[in-house]
C-alpha cells in the first residue's frame, strides 16, 4: 500500500472504527469494471475510494448514541441518517489558507481598495511566492488551519519576523460578540449612551460605565490577561 494511501486509511479508521465501522481502500476502476455503465462512478479510474462497512458493534457504538444525540430527523431511516452523519465526519472539507513570506500566518487580509477610472494596462502580474513548497509541510499547514486553528501553531508555517502580542492574541481569541465588553465599550441597558448627530450610527458609553478591569487591560502599563488555551 502506498504511504499516502496508508496515511489516509489510518485517519479514516481513527474516525470511524471506534463506532463499529471497517474501512477498505479501492480504485474507482475496480468498481466500474464489475458493473454496467449505468452504474459507473463518473470519476477517473485511478481515483482513490474507501469502502465503509458496518459491523455488529455499530448498533451499540454508533446508532444508539446517535439516537440519543437528538440529531435524528423524521421521514428517513435512522440507520441511514446515522451512517451519513459519521461519513460526513471524514469528508475533506479543507479550507485554503494564505501564508505571508515575512509574517507567516500572523496577518489577515482586511480589504481591497478599488480606484474607478484609474487604469494600468501595463501593470505586471506577479505570481505569489511559494512560501510552503513541500507537500508534507502543506498538509501540516492545512490540517493545523482547519482543525487546530485555536492553538495558533499553523501561523508559524513560515518563521515570522513578527507575531501577534499576547494582548492581540487575547483580543482575537475572544468571540466577536464579547469583544466590546473586553474593551470596556459595551453599552449598558439601564443608562443608554447619547447618540452624537455627527456620528448617527455610533454610540459611546460614559467613562463611569467602563469596568475597571477593562480600563486596566487597555492600559499599556498593565500586562494583558493570559490568552485562553487551545
Amino acid at each position: 500500500m502506498e504511504p499516502h494511501v496508508a496515511e489516509l486509511k489510518q485517519k479514516i479508521e481513527d474516525t470511524l472504527c471506534p463506532f463499529g465501522f471497517e474501512v477498505y481502500p479501492f480504485q474507482v476502476a475496480w468498481y466500474n469494471e464489475l458493473l454496467p455503465p449505468a452504474f459507473h462512478l463518473p470519476l477517473p479510474g485511478p481515483t482513490l475510494a474507501f469502502l465503509v462497512l458496518s459491523t455488529p458493534a455499530m448498533f451499540d457504538q454508533a446508532l444508539k448514541p446517535f439516537l440519543q444525540s437528538h440529531h435524528l430527523q423524521s421521514l428517513t431511516d435512522p440507520v441511514d441518517q446515522c451512517v451519513a452523519y459519521h461519513l460526513r465526519r471524514v469528508r475533506q472539507h479543507i479550507a485554503g489558507v494564505c501564508i505571508h513570506p515575512r509574517f507567516g500566518g500572523w496577518f489577515a487580509i482586511r480589504g481591497v481598495v478599488l480606484l474607478p477610472g484609474t487604469e494600468t494596462p501595463d501593470l505586471p502580474r506577479k505570481k505569489p511566492p511559494d512560501c510552503v513548497p513541500s507537500r508534507a509541510a502543506r498538509i501540516t499547514l492545512l490540517e493545523g488551519f482547519n482543525f487546530h486553528w485555536r492553538d495558533w501553531t499553523y501561523r508559524d508555517a513560515v518563521t515570522p519576523q513578527e507575531r501577534y502580542s499576547e494582548e492581540q492574541k487575547t483580543y482575537f481569541s475572544t468571540p466577536p460578540a464579547q469583544r466590546l465588553a473586553l474593551l470596556g465599550l459595551a453599552q449598558t441597558k439601564e443608562e443608554p449612551s447619547p447618540i452624537f448627530p455627527e456620528f448617527p450610527f455610533t454610540t459611546l458609553t460614559k467613562k463611569s460605565q467602563i469596568p475597571s478591569s477593562a480600563r486596566s487591560w487597555l492600559s499599556p502599563s498593565i500586562s494583558p490577561p493570559v490568552s485562553p488555551g487551545p
